[in-house]
């Protein structure tokens, strides 16, 4: 039986990728996706996923509206940095037809409940935005960090700088009280950080093979990416290339093989000058039973490899 996994995303650019991978992955069926805020408002990124699930042929993929704000606020507001990142929309400045299709009427908090109850520990859940939505399932259902197969996010940054600040990475920075919670929940949880995600990189060259497919969405890839990588020519002009942040945990969640982990209990500082560093867990050092993992080192070329295969078959389709 193959894996079921929900994804639970900010749908900017770099979740739309990941969102191709796991279409393009036939080890995991994609049960669903929740939205959640960050890189633009949960409207919009709800918005998104109907649309590029359409587009890339698997409208079966429901779509459900998560929490709108940190827990421990009352609105969001999108950063500038993030719009200049991906795109007022989201997507790039890409324009895609909108769905036909609505988002699912019931809540993402209890989908991801009901999931964890109905498939157990063949359910992969991945969230690539702040940890807002998982959080809230924990705290309404806290027998679920049992019962979970397993959580493979996209954050936080524990042998390198943040993106944010010197410490803080961008998802955890949004809501660190939800993200230390998930950390110290003893969920079996893998974080795929900054560590990793900054080594493995996608340039001009390979987005060239989607746009030489002529299909919409190979145009769309192509398209869409293109404007990620100039964004990264201004934020970070000495890498060469964007970050595949997000669609590495799927990759990772797909196949736990491409990174190497360190096993480590970790927290999420939520008071002082250091708020939203991910760290080592000091009252849990010693003990024995660790649910943390890290990823620290990653394939490279295994990775872009799987990537580009993955997508641009599914692109191609």
């Amino acid at each position: 039986m193959s894996k079921k996994m929900i994804l639970d995303l900010d749908t900017g650019i770099d979740d739309t990728l990941a969102i191709a991978y796991a279409l393009g992955s036939p080890e995991v069926e994609l049960i669903g996706i929740t939205g959640t805020y960050g890189n633009v408002l949960v409207e919009q990124s709800v918005r998104n996923a109907l649309a590029v699930t359409d587009l890339f042929g698997h409208p079966e993929v429901p779509v459900y509206a998560g929490l709108s704000h940190a827990s421990h606020k009352d609105s969001f507001e999108v950063l500038p940095v993030s719009a200049f990142i991906h795109g007022q929309n989201g997507i790039g400045d890409v324009d895609i037809p909108d769905s036909d299709r609505t988002p699912e009427s019931g809540s993402a908090v209890d989908f991801i409940i009901d999931a964890v109850k109905t498939y157990g520990k063949d359910l992969v859940y991945v969230p690539t935005g702040p940890m807002t939505n998982i959080a809230a399932a924990l705290a309404k259902a806290p027998e679920i960090k049992d019962e979970i197969g397993k959580i493979v996010l996209m954050g936080g940054a524990l042998t390198v700088c943040g993106n944010v600040d010197p410490w803080q990475e961008a998802n955890i920075s949004q809501d660190p009280d939800a993200a230390d919670e998930l950390f110290r929940s003893g969920a079996p949880v893998t974080m795929v950080g900054l560590d990793v995600t900054l080594q493995t990189l996608l340039t001009y060259k390979e987005t060239a093979t989607w746009r030489e497919l002529g299909t919409p969405a190979g145009r769309f890839l192509a398209d869409m990416t293109d404007f990620y990588i100039k964004a990264y020519e201004t934020t970070a002009p000495k890498l060469g290339g964007c970050g595949l942040h997000d669609p590495l945990a799927v990759g990772v969640a797909v196949d736990p093989t491409l990174v190497d982990t360190l096993k480590i209990n970790m927290k999420v500082d939520v008071d002082g000058p250091t708020r939203g560093r991910t760290i080592g867990d000091n009252d849990r050092l010693n003990d024995p039973v660790k649910t943390m993992q890290v990823a620290v080192g990653v394939d490279v070329p295994r990775f872009l490899n799987e990537f580009m295969t993955r997508i641009t078959n599914l692109a191609k389709a």
